[in-house]
């Protein structure tokens, strides 16, 4: 942790040192177009917004018995607005919230929350627990592209969550994987409750495994909230 302070300390005392009068101001210039979609106002009151929008097209889709006409609805009636130029995310990123969620093929966030390239930073791994390579990545998000916000989604019918509800036997790394899940588990909760659990757990463990988090919570820099999918409906709902 002494290491990545350092290395944050020293590309702020690098973004603070004199440039040029062009290059600040092409700087301020790129700065505008990478925010061309970033929300005014809260970023998970957005997130809940554009997933409230994606949801009347989900279900939608739903009521189509053609895979081709429910691809041409989904096309035709889809609730994403905006998109970051390609030349601009080019040469940066300014992403407005992150998203810990499962890898599940299933649970796409920009499809989710109706988001173009540039406006999520996501990490993704069976379970969205707080893993190593995740919770470093997260730090990245919040120290250098200052992310408000990290939402942890859980969802419905979640392969890692019921891998760890079962006692079937595992491989090494899939046993390495649930044990943070199966230390969530609450007796007697079902699939759907003990994914809001882990959600939760993993959330609550972000500032506690990362003293950066930490401290951007404490300062009111950085928000984390966990959620639940539901795939059928569409509906992220707030854990």
């Amino acid at each position: 942790m002494r290491l990545l302070a350092l290395a944050g300390a020293s590309v702020a005392l690098e973004t603070l040192a004199p440039r040029p009068a062009a290059a600040a101001a092409a700087d301020g210039t790129l700065v505008e177009r990478l925010s061309v979609c970033r929300p005014g106002g809260d970023p998970l009151q957005e997130l809940l917004r554009r997933n409230r929008d994606f949801c009347r097209t989900w279900q939608d889709a739903e009521r189509s018995a053609d895979p081709l006409s429910r691809a041409t609805l989904l096309h035709e009636s889809w609730p994403m607005h905006c998109q970051v130029r390609p030349d601009a995310l080019a040469a940066g990123q300014r992403p407005w919230a992150s998203v810990l969620c499962c890898a599940d093929s299933r649970v796409a966030p920009e499809w989710i929350f109706a988001c173009g390239a540039g406006e999520l930073f996501e990490v993704r791994s069976a379970g969205n627990t707080a893993f190593d390579a995740g919770v470093a990545s997260l730090e990245y998000a919040v120290a250098e592209l200052a992310v408000p916000l990290i939402l942890v989604m859980g969802h419905s019918g979640c392969g890692a969550v019921t891998a760890a509800m079962a006692s079937h036997p595992l491989t090494p790394l899939l046993e390495e994987l649930v044990t943070p899940i199966r230390a969530s588990l609450e007796p007697g909760a079902d699939l759907a409750q003990a994914v809001r659990h882990n959600a939760a757990a993993a959330a609550a463990a972000l500032p506690r495994r990362s003293a950066l988090l930490h401290q951007a919570v404490a300062e009111g820099r950085l928000t984390i909230q966990a959620a639940y999918f539901d795939i059928g409906s569409g509906e992220v709902s707030l854990v």
